[in-house]
Order: C-alpha cells, then structure tokens, then sequence
C-alpha cells in the first residue's frame, strides 16, 4: 500500500542521505512531499549534487495529512530545529507514533522535539552525547530500530540498511 511521506528538508542537506532513500521510496510506490518553509523554492545539498523543489511550505501542510516522516541528514536539521513550526511538526509524528526515518544529523530535529527520552537510537558522532543527553539509549550501529516506529542511522555508509529497515516499516 502506497504510504504519504513527508520530508523536512532545506539547504545544505547531506545530498545521498536524501537522493538515495527518497529514490528507493518512490520506487516502492510511496510519494514523497518535500517541505521548508515556502513552497516553490529550490534547495541544495551541502555537496551540491542535489537540488530539490520545496512541494510545500510547512504552514500548508498538517502531519494528520501524512503517513511518515523523512529526515535527510546535513546541516538541514540543524537549520529547522531553530524553527518552532518544525519542531512542532516533527513532535506529532513521534507522539502519535507513525513511522520517522532519521539519518545522520537528523535525529538533531528529534532531540529538539523532546521526543527521544527512553529510545533507542543512533545518529552522526557528532551528535552522540547529544543523543544521551536528550534520555536516548545511544547504539553505535549501521541502523538503529525502535519501538517498530522510529528508524535512525549514523553515515552515508548507513544508507543501505537504513532505507532497508525504513521500507520495512513502510510496508506495514
């Protein structure tokens, strides 16, 4: 069953930790809709390889209106979390427990949704202490799977297990 998938996402993202798993998603018959905060607007990856056109601008869009949640890594979490609106946004799909797949720096939008006390996670090792200090259990794994709800992984390296696991819980 096609699942609606809803992706935060602005400049600088990791380009593979977006191109790889939104191609293998769509793939797999999902739809993706990228958010920032206007529609219309072009975004690029920190290496410059990826651009992206924004579908939605994140006062349009409602998380009831989506099936998952999508974190690319890169600087873009870091840069949303300064915003209220996702953080918000991010907080409703861990509360109301539907699938988020966050990679490398992308669990920083999670951390600063108060949403990984007693989880179990992994992330960038940039981000580990902060990881711990938001109450995760810290796994220094390729994939981290919690609660059949949250997907976490650490690099680019990670890709191949994390778009594996994130499928699976898609597929439910």
């Amino acid at each position: 069953m096609s699942k609606k998938i809803a992706v935060v996402l602005t400049n600088s993202f990791e380009d593979s930790e977006y191109t790889e798993p939104a191609k293998a998603f769509k793939e797999a018959g999902h739809t993706l809709t990228t958010i920032e905060k206007e529609k219309g607007k072009t975004v690029e990856g920190k290496q410059g390889e990826a651009k992206v056109e924004i579908d939605a601008g994140i006062d349009d869009v409602q998380p009831n209106e989506f099936d998952a949640l999508f974190i690319p890594g890169g600087f873009s979490p870091d840069i949303l979390r300064a915003d209220d609106r996702f953080v918000n946004f991010v907080k409703e799909f861990m509360t109301d427990d539907k699938p988020v797949f966050a990679i490398c720096h992308g669990p920083q939008l999670l951390i600063t949704a108060e949403t990984l006390d007693g989880r179990d996670a992994t992330g960038y090792k940039s981000i580990q202490v902060d990881l711990k200090n938001a109450g995760a259990n810290f796994h220094d794994k390729e994939v981290v799977v919690c609660q059949n709800q949250l997907v976490t992984s650490r690099t680019p390296e990670d890709l191949p297990a994390f778009t594996r696991e994130s499928l699976k819980l898609l597929a439910n």
